[in-house]
């Protein structure tokens, strides 16, 4: 099989659990013709899942160290999955513009509530709905609109080239009201959402992650036909934070765009991104 690409992991420098070489080295063990690095970018404050800043001249010269190292055995790149949190830190602000890399992820994984506290919602199906009721009353609408305005907002301001897990909420919030998908409202929601995106020519990745444990993609498969008569350009990552899950659910998501209608996925080769054909 060919398309063998990834670009969105994590390792030891954020929430990952090994070390990039280690990422590397299994890689070439599957026969990865292009590897990325994606850690979560430094936020105004710490948690335990994303880079501080102190550390961002270790994560680039460890890259640097790697790609020389490695170099005619497998093409390896420099990314950051930067969140848009608020208008002072998102994909879009200088600091993360001026940074020397080959690309970057731009997702949401946390919300405001109506405190003005900062919420994860990117989290088990269990603790999502503990955290719906408890800091927003119960009122998922409200939470899913919010996801989608802050996803908005950050496709408006850019600085960044792929949509991560593009609608990642969605299997929190069909677990915590069954039927949820089928709504209208969402639907039409959902669609603007994408539509948005194919004005703006962002790629989308398709993010493999939970196909194995949760049987779902992300975006969602109902949507793959959308994303393909919309013109939008895909690629396929599986968000690995452990070596060994790097191309977990990869043929998978493949035959589904290819019976979508796409022929095609985006992968870098030589510095640039290029729609090369899916070959199952």
């Amino acid at each position: 099989m060919r398309n063998l690409t990834n670009y969105h992991s994590h390792s030891l420098f954020c929430d990952g659990r090994a070390g990039m070489e280690d990422f590397v080295r299994f890689a070439l063990s599957e026969g990865f013709t292009s590897y990325g690095f994606s850690s979560h970018a430094p936020l105004p404050f710490s948690t335990a899942w994303t880079m501080e800043w102190d550390r961002m001249d270790d994560y680039l010269s460890e890259f640097h160290r790697l790609k020389e190292k490695y170099a005619g055995r497998i093409e390896l790149y420099i990314g950051l999955e930067i969140d848009y949190l608020n208008e002072a830190s998102n994909p879009s602000i200088a600091r993360f513009r001026e940074l020397p890399l080959d690309y970057r992820i731009g997702s949401v994984h946390l919300l405001y509530n109506d405190k003005g506290e900062v919420v994860d919602v990117d989290v088990p199906a269990d603790t999502f709905k503990t955290i719906i009721d408890g800091h927003f009353c119960g009122d998922l609408e409200h939470v899913v609109r919010l996801y989608y305005g802050r996803l908005m907002r950050m496709l408006e301001l850019g600085g960044f080239d792929i949509v991560g897990h593009a609608d990642k909420m969605h299997y929190n919030a069909a677990c915590y009201r069954p039927g949820l998908l089928d709504e209208p409202w969402y639907d039409e929601l959902v669609r603007a959402y994408f539509a948005d995106i194919a004005r703006r020519g962002y790629q989308v990745e398709v993010n493999t992650k939970a196909c194995h444990d949760l049987g779902t993609f992300y975006p969602n498969e109902r949507y793959f036909s959308y994303l393909h008569d919309l013109g939008i350009r895909v690629q396929v990552n599986s968000d690995s934070h452990y070596p060994e899950r790097i191309n977990s659910g990869r043929p998978e998501a493949l035959r589904a765009l290819r019976e979508a209608g796409y022929e095609s996925v985006m992968e870098l080769h030589g510095g640039e991104w290029r729609e090369i054909p899916i070959v199952l």
